[in-house]
């Protein structure tokens, strides 16, 4: 859906349901509440930036996995991962719609201390009870399945090659949002500057135009703007931007098989990206909060810190020339790194799906499912997102996630 697909002036002067942001999440849940038989109110998606060019979804990596340390967390990904590679089926067989693949790659993450390699070990149980199809591989284990790492300080990895790899989200980004306004959903182009609330419910919000549209519930979808928009509701939410680097590279003597997504323990990944290039992400040691429109390349971090750890890694890419390079955002939820989703326990009628913490992409049909279920019916009809809900930073009882890139 192109930018001119965006309106600048709504429709109507109420919606049922607002949604601030209209990138991944916001496109997820207004595609889905299109899909509740229960619901058939009016939809606003509102956007600053209906080119996308400064959202998470615009700088992805575009990629899926079942490896992670909550079982919850792992059912998320395995709905994403059917969801994906049956999109025409989700989108009731419609002949625009693409078949899509995972490709497969897999993750494979690197342990290189008895500790390390404990955590890979308890997140393997966890995703087996679930599933998921994990490996667990001995050094010399994955040497003979992937002869070109440098394996001498390694101690244990862990890998999955079902359903995880790349996939395809621009498909279906732009199938949600084609598909959500064919069926009515309106998408605007504005920004929010106030969100109007008493006696615990949001009323209305008013735009930067001078405009007030009033709303039976509010979401916010708005990325690592997430703070700034809950704030303009009197609510504090701990999810700050937080830079992350990407280059692509191709080598001089490529690999002779696909290479998975490859989580070494310097903290740099690198995984295949075309047929024969590559790409590599990270970030910077400190890590600090920035701003959500601060996109800056720090370009030394590449030959300080990127290209020495995969080069030390995988040897054959000593000699590489990089391609691309971009930073994007991961909306970091500072708390427990996980997503925060479901109503304000006191303002009931605003609703949250922020705070992925990096796996927001890969989460988004069954998060953009959820939200829509509970806009809907005030409860969950597929998985229970609960453990999500705002409520646990209120008590201070975190839900840990631990596999974070």
């Amino acid at each position: 859906m192109p930018p001119n697909s965006y309106v600048s002036t709504q429709t109507h002067d109420s919606y049922d349901v607002v949604i601030i942001g209209g990138a991944m999440m916001g496109a997820a849940t207004a595609w889905f509440l299109t899909e509740q038989k229960d619901f058939n109110g009016r939809i606003l998606v509102i956007d600053r930036d209906p080119t996308y060019e400064k959202c998470s979804t615009g700088h992805t990596n575009s990629c899926i996995r079942q490896q992670f340390s909550s079982a919850l967390n792992v059912r998320i990904s395995q709905f994403g991962a059917d969801f994906i590679q049956n999109l025409r089926e989700y989108m009731g067989g419609d002949d625009r719609v693409p078949q899509l693949k995972i490709q497969n790659y897999g993750y494979m993450y690197l342990a290189d201390t008895e500790a390390g390699a404990d955590v890979l070990r308890a997140s393997h149980a966890v995703q087996i009870a679930e599933g998921a199809e994990t490996r667990l591989l001995t050094p010399d284990q994955i040497a003979a399945e992937y002869p070109f790492y440098a394996l001498d300080d390694i101690v244990l990895g862990s890998i999955n090659t079902k359903d995880e790899g790349y996939w395809d989200y621009m498909a279906v980004f732009d199938w949600w949002r084609r598909s959500a306004r064919e069926r009515g959903v309106e998408f605007l182009a504005g920004e929010v500057v106030a969100i109007n609330h008493a006696k615990g419910r949001v009323e209305s919000v008013t735009l930067a135009s001078g405009s007030t549209i009033a709303c039976g519930q509010l979401v916010n979808a708005s990325g690592p703007r997430a703070a700034l928009t809950a704030a303009m509701a009197g609510i504090e939410i701990p999810v700050e931007p937080r830079k992350r680097y990407t280059w692509t590279f191709s080598a001089s003597q490529p690999l002779d098989r696909e290479l998975p997504l490859t989580v070494d323990p310097s903290g740099v990944h690198v995984r295949q990206d075309g047929a024969d290039t590559y790409m590599a992400g990270a970030h910077s040691d400190i890590d600090p909060a920035v701003d959500p429109d601060d996109f800056q390349m720090d370009r030394d971090i590449w030959m300080d810190h990127v290209w020495p750890a995969i080069a030390t890694r995988i040897p054959q890419f000593e000699a590489i020339k990089v391609l691309h390079e971009w930073a994007g955002h991961y909306a970091m939820n500072t708390f427990d790194h996980n997503a925060i989703t479901g109503p304000h326990p006191e303002l009931t009628n605003f609703l949250f799906i922020n705070g992925f913490s990096g796996h927001g992409l890969q989460q988004s049909p069954a998060m953009g499912r959820g939200t829509a279920e509970w806009l809907t019916y005030g409860e969950y009809r597929s998985l229970d997102l609960s453990p999500f809900h705002f409520d646990r930073i209120a008590a201070g009882k975190p839900y840990v996630e631990t596999a974070i890139i």
